[in-house]
């Protein structure tokens, strides 16, 4: 992933979290630090990017409650980003130093977080499955092999 896909992240975050204070339901625990990061970073962005239909959409999204930025969304934002950083390399030193301050900010606090049916990890994790068996941070039903009668319906012997 680039700098301009974790800032568009970022950015994204940033106005879930806007959206959020307006609406009355901010996280009460949201650390100061990574908060004033962000917010340095979507002023950069924003100052950059101004009224670009992709940083609209992205605002748009934010504040109907997603979570995170449709894909289409996502691309047109990396790419006005990209362009950008392209033409200005101030603005792309400047993104890129915004994004290392606020992956540190995040790291220091433990920032890790999920929604929906997602999964957080802080660190490493190693996953394996061996000898035909199946293995998952998170998993719904696995049935391997020959499945299970069903105890809830008689079989021909007892019904």
């Amino acid at each position: 992933m680039t700098g301009i896909e974790i800032a568009v992240g970022y950015v994204f975050v940033y106005l879930v979290r806007k959206a959020r204070r307006v609406g009355g339901r901010a996280d009460r625990e949201v650390d100061r630090v990574l908060d004033a990061g962000m917010d340095q970073l979507h002023g950069l962005v924003g100052a950059k990017l101004g009224n670009d239909p992709a940083l609209q959409r992205a605002e748009e999204e934010a504040g109907a409650g997603r979570d995170v930025p449709s894909e289409r969304t996502r691309r047109r934002l990396t790419d006005s980003l990209e362009d950008a950083a392209e033409r200005d390399p101030d603005f792309a030193q400047a993104l890129t130093a915004l994004v290392e301050q606020v992956q540190a900010a995040e790291k220091a606090a433990g920032g890790v977080s999920a929604s929906g049916r997602g999964a957080a990890v802080g660190g490493n994790v190693d996953i394996r499955a061996e000898g035909g068996s199946a293995a998952a941070l998170t998993m719904g039903d696995v049935r391997i092999g020959v499945p299970a009668a069903d105890p809830s319906r008689p079989g021909p012997d007892h019904g």
